[in-house]
């Protein structure tokens, strides 16, 4: 298995997750709608950029559910 530093960055995994049917997808919808959004986020990164957006709490649920899915590859 990979090791984190050996993986995709988080941030352009998420950017390219679509159609998975679940609510990472809403994470990754808005992640594609922030400009700001950095493409080789880390998962701290994207955490950072949800606080700085004052955003909703489920999203940062989404975002445990995405790192965990991101792990599992």
């Amino acid at each position: 298995m990979a090791t984190v530093e050996d993986r995709e960055p988080f941030g352009r995994w998420l950017l390219a997750q679509q159609d998975r049917g679940d609510w990472i997808d809403e994470l990754a919808r808005a992640a594609r709608g922030d400009r700001g959004f950095p493409r080789n986020a880390t998962v701290a990164d994207a955490h950072a950029r949800l606080v700085l957006l004052g955003a909703d709490p489920d999203m940062f649920e989404q975002l445990e559910d995405a790192e965990r899915a991101w792990l599992a590859l």
